[in-house]
C-alpha cells in the first residue's frame, strides 16, 4: 500500500490512460481521464458502490500512459481495451448480433437472413428487428424475384419453381443478366424502393383488372397488401430519409444503461440496449461504450449520429469520423429523449436480473471466499476423474471464472502413468501436469482448487502442489452422498469439513461446478471408449491409413476373411507389396500370441 501511494503521489494532471493490475499482475481494468492524477486518486479515497469496492480490492498496482489530449485518451483507451480485454471492461462490450437479409455473391446469387456480417462480396441489408421481420420481408421479396432458393443445386427442378419462386437454374438456363436484374430490383426495394414497387403492382392490378385477368389482378393486391404488413409496421418516421443511429443513456447505483435506435432510410427499425457497470464519470463511460460499439462488425456507421446534449459531440465525430447531431428540438430532439426514456426503463428493468445474477456468481463466489476463509477464488479450476474398471483413464478440468464457465481453458487428460484403477495417482498426475505447465508459460494460477472426491483426493493434489511444485493454492474436496449428489465440503489437510448451507448461493456455485466437471470428464471419456472400441489389428501398421482400412474392409467383408487372405490378395484390394506384408506379418504374431497365451 506504502508503494500505491508514492505513485498516486506523482500521477501528472494531464489527461491519459490508466491500467490497474492484480496480485497476478494481470490488467483488469483500463479507464481514461481528463485529468489522470483527480481520476486514479478517487478510486482510493472515499466510499464507493459494491461493485467498485471489489475492483479496488483486487488493484495492488498500476500503470499510465499520458497522452495529449482527451481524443487521444479515448483512442487508446479503445486500443488497449482491445489487446488486454480487462475483466472488468468485459461488460462494456455488446455480443448482440442481429438478423441481415443478404443476397450472395455466386454465379446463381441467394437471398437469405443471416447474422454473420462478412467482407465477402455479398450485398447485407438491415439490421431488422427480429428474425421473425426479417423472414417476412424475406417470404415477400420471395414471391416478387424469383432467385435461386436452393444451397446446391438439385437434379431436377423443385416446389420453388412450380410456384413462381424460382428460374430453376438447376435444369434452365438462367443468364448473367437475369441475376443480375432480380438482384437490382431487391437492392432497390430494401434501399426504400418499396414505394414504386407498391406503385408498379398497382398499375399491374388495375391492367389486368381491365383485360378481364381478375385471378392476375387478385395475386397482385395480395402482393400489395403484403408489401402494406410487412414494410409499414415500423412505428416512427423521420422525413429526411437519412441514416442514423440516435443514442441516449442514464446512470444508476453505479450502472449505465445505453439506448441505441437505428433509424435507417428515415424509419426506426430495431433498437439496442446495453447495461453494464461504471467505473468513470458518465460522460467518460459513454464515450467508452460508443467507441466499444463499433468496433463490432454488426454495427455499421451511419451517415449521422445523434448523442445528448451533455456529451461532447465533437470528440464523438472526430474519433469516428461520423457526423455527430446533439438535436435542440422537434421531432429529431424527440428521438434523443425517447432513446433516454427507453434507457431508463430498462435500467429499471435490469437492475433486478442483476441482482439475481451477481447472487449466483459474483456474490456467490465472495461466499464461498468467507467460507472457506481464504481470498475471494475469481478463478476456480476444478478436476475430476473418470474410468471403467481402470480401462482409458481419464481426467477433465473446467475452469469457472467470477462464478460463471470460461470454457475456453477446459482442458482433457489422458492419464499416462497410472495402470488400474487408482484414483489418488490419477488426480497427482493431471495437477502435476496442469500446473507444471502454467509454471513454465508464466501464466496466472488459480484462486481455488476443487476436486471432486474427499480427504484422499485432496491430500493427493495437496502433496504435488506443496511438496513437488512448492505452490500455495487451496483446495478443497466435494464429497457425494449415496444419491451421487453434492453432501459436504471439505478444505485443508488434514481435511476438515466445512459448515455450508445447502440452500446457499455458495453450496449451488459448488454444485454446478461439480457437474460441469462431472459431465466434461464422462463425455470425454465416453468418446474415447467410442473411438477404441471400433480400432483393430490394422491401428498400428505403417502404411494403412483410415482409407485403405475401409477398402480391405470392403473388398473381404470381415476382418477374419482380411487375416486369411493372402499377399497378392491384399495387393489386388489396392495395397502396396510392402504394406501387404506388413499385414500378413502383423497376424501370424498376433496368432502366435494368441496360442501362446492359450497353453499358458
Amino acid at each position: 500500500m506504502d508503494a500505491l501511494k508514492e505513485k498516486l503521489s506523482i500521477i501528472p494532471d494531464q489527461p491519459g490512460c490508466y491500467l490497474m493490475k492484480n496480485k497476478h499482475d494481470t490488467i483488469i481494468y483500463v479507464g481514461k481521464a481528463k485529468v489522470l492524477r483527480n481520476r486514479v486518486r478517487s478510486y482510493f479515497t472515499g466510499s464507493h458502490d459494491k461493485k467498485t469496492q471489489r475492483l479496488v480490492s483486487e488493484i495492488v498496482d498500476f500503470d499510465y500512459i499520458v497522452t495529449s489530449s482527451d481524443i487521444e485518451a479515448l483512442i487508446l483507451e479503445q486500443n488497449l481495451i482491445k489487446k488486454y480485454e480487462p475483466r472488468y471492461n468485459v461488460l462494456l462490450k455488446d455480443d448482440k448480433s442481429y438478423p441481415y437479409l443478404k443476397v450472395t455473391k455466386e454465379e446463381h446469387p441467394r437471398l437469405i437472413t443471416t447474422r454473420n456480417v462478412k467482407k465477402d462480396g455479398g450485398k447485407y441489408f438491415g439490421p431488422y428487428p427480429n428474425a421473425g421481420a426479417a423472414n417476412e420481408t424475406k417470404k415477400l421479396l420471395d414471391r416478387l424475384y424469383p432467385l435461386r432458393k436452393c444451397r446446391t443445386l438439385p437434379d431436377r427442378v423443385c416446389l420453388y419453381y412450380h410456384i413462381g419462386q424460382c428460374l430453376a437454374p438447376c435444369e434452365f438456363h438462367v443468364s448473367e443478366e437475369q441475376n443480375d436484374e432480380l438482384v437490382k430490383k431487391i437492392v432497390r426495394f430494401l434501399s426504400g424502393g418499396h414505394g414504386e414497387v407498391k406503385k408498379e403492382l398497382t398499375e399491374n392490378m388495375h391492367e389486368a383488372s381491365e383485360n378481364l385477368e381478375f385471378e392476375r389482378a387478385k395475386e397482385m393486391r395480395d402482393l400489395i397488401q403484403h408489401i402494406e404488413a410487412v414494410m409499414e409496421k415500423q412505428k416512427m418516421t423521420v422525413t429526411d430519409q437519412v441514416d442514423r443511429d440516435v443514442f441516449g443513456y442514464t446512470y444508476d447505483k453505479g450502472w449505465m444503461c445505453v439506448q441505441v435506435f437505428f433509424v435507417r432510410q428515415g424509419k426506426l427499425i430495431e433498437r439496442d440496449v446495453s447495461t453494464f457497470p461504471m467505473y468513470q464519470e458518465p460522460q467518460d463511460d459513454f464515450l467508452t461504450f460508443i467507441g466499444q460499439f463499433y468496433l463490432d462488425e454488426q454495427h455499421k456507421k451511419p451517415k449521422e449520429i445523434f448523442v445528448p446534449t451533455d456529451i461532447d459531440a465533437d470528440v464523438v465525430s472526430e474519433f469516428l469520423s461520423v457526423k455527430t447531431v446533439q438535436p435542440k428540438r422537434g421531432q429529431k430532439r424527440e428521438l434523443v429523449d425517447l432513446a433516454t426514456k427507453n434507457a431508463k426503463v430498462a435500467l429499471e428493468q435490469k437492475f433486478s436480473l442483476i441482482e439475481r445474477d451477481e447472487k449466483k456468481t459474483v456474490v456467490a463466489v465472495e461466499k464461498l471466499g468467507e467460507a472457506l476463509n481464504i481470498d475471494t477464488p475469481h478463478r476456480i479450476e476444478a478436476f475430476d476423474n473418470s474410468n471403467i474398471q481402470g480401462v482409458d483413464p481419464v481426467s477433465a478440468m473446467v475452469s469457472f471464472l467470477d462464478g460463471k464457465p470460461d470454457k475456453s481453458q477446459y482442458r482433457k487428460y489422458k492419464v499416462r502413468t497410472v495402470e488400474g484403477p487408482d484414483d489418488y495417482e490419477s488426480m497427482r498426475e493431471v495437477v502435476r501436469r496442469r500446473y507444471t505447465r502454467l509454471l513454465r508459460e508464466e501464466r496466472a494460477m488459480p484462486d481455488l482448487i476443487v476436486i471432486d472426491g474427499g480427504k484422499g483426493q485432496i491430500s493427493a493434489a495437496q502433496s504435488v502442489l506443496e511438496d513437488e511444485l512448492a505452490l500455495d493454492i487451496p483446495v478443497c474436496g466435494l464429497v457425494k452422498d449415496d444419491k451421487h449428489r453434492t453432501s459436504q465440503l471439505m478444505i485443508g489437510d488434514p481435511a476438515e469439513v466445512v459448515p455450508l448451507p445447502r440452500d446457499s448461493e455458495a453450496f449451488y456455485l459448488l454444485q454446478r461446478v461439480q457437474d460441469e466437471v462431472h459431465r466434461f470428464a464422462i463425455s470425454f471419456h465416453r468418446n474415447l471408449r467410442s473411438k477404441s472400441m471400433t480400432s483393430s489389428f490394422l491401428d498400428d501398421i505403417p502404411g494403412v491409413g483410415e482409407k485403405r482400412k475401409r477398402n480391405l474392409l470392403k473388398t473381404f467383408g470381415s476382418v477374419k476373411k482380411m487375416k486369411e487372405a493372402s499377399v497378392s490378395q491384399l495387393q489386388e484390394a489396392g495395397i502396396p507389396r510392402t504394406v501387404a506384408e506388413s499385414i500378413k506379418n502383423s497376424v501370424q504374431e498376433n496368432q502366435e500370441t494368441d496360442s501362446s497365451s492359450k497353453m499358458e
